[in-house]
C-alpha cells in the first residue's frame, strides 16, 4: 500500500521518498488543479505505470444534461500527465502537447472513473491512453495524450514574464 495525503491520492512509497526534501507541495502537484477542482476531479491513486481518477456527471453537464466532452477531456488530461509527470521525475515538468477524445457514450449520472496507463515513456516525452468508464464499468470515453518533457527549470522561467522573448 501507498501513502495517502490530505487530497484523499495514493502515491507508492518509492514515489514519495523520491520527490521528498524538494521543497514540493506533492499532493498540489499531483492533483487536478484548480480546474479540475472547480469540476470536483479527484486523483485516487497516482503511479508512472497507473493513474486512477473520477469526476462526478453532476455539474459537468453540457445543455442537453450529458456529460461534457470537454469534461472528460479535462478527466483525462489531468491523469495523463500526473503519470507523466511521475515518469518524468523531480527534475522535469510535463506539459502536454497533443491529446486527443473519442466520446463512445453518453453518461447523465454518477461518477466517471479514468484509468491512465503508458503507451510510450522516454525521456523527451510520455504518451498515456486513458479509458474513462460509467458506474457500469461501461466505456465513455477513449483519450490520448501526449506530454513532452522538459527540465524543471525552465518552470520558473516560464512564469516569469521578464524572460519571455
Amino acid at each position: 500500500m501507498g501513502d495517502h495525503n490530505e487530497h484523499g491520492t495514493e502515491f507508492p512509497p518509492q514515489i514519495v521518498e523520491q520527490w521528498a526534501g524538494l521543497g514540493l507541495d506533492l499532493p498540489a502537484l499531483f492533483s487536478a488543479g484548480a480546474l479540475g477542482q472547480r469540476m470536483g476531479v479527484r486523483v485516487l491513486t497516482a503511479a508512472p505505470e497507473r493513474v486512477v481518477g473520477t469526476l462526478p456527471v453532476e455539474g459537468n453537464t453540457q445543455p442537453y444534461g450529458l456529460l461534457h466532452g470537454g469534461a472528460s477531456a479535462v478527466l483525462a488530461e489531468t491523469l495523463g500527465s500526473v503519470g507523466a509527470m511521475l515518469h518524468a521525475g523531480p527534475n522535469k515538468i510535463a506539459v502536454g502537447v497533443d491529446l486527443n477524445c473519442t466520446h463512445h457514450r453518453a453518461v447523465r449520472t454518477g461518477l466517471v472513473t479514468g484509468v491512465a496507463t503508458p503507451a510510450h515513456t522516454g525521456r523527451t516525452s510520455a504518451t498515456y491512453d486513458i479509458v474513462l468508464t460509467d458506474d457500469q464499468g461501461k466505456r465513455v470515453c477513449t483519450a490520448r495524450l501526449t506530454c513532452a518533457l522538459r527540465p524543471a527549470a525552465q518552470q520558473s522561467q516560464a512564469a516569469d514574464p521578464t524572460t519571455s522573448g
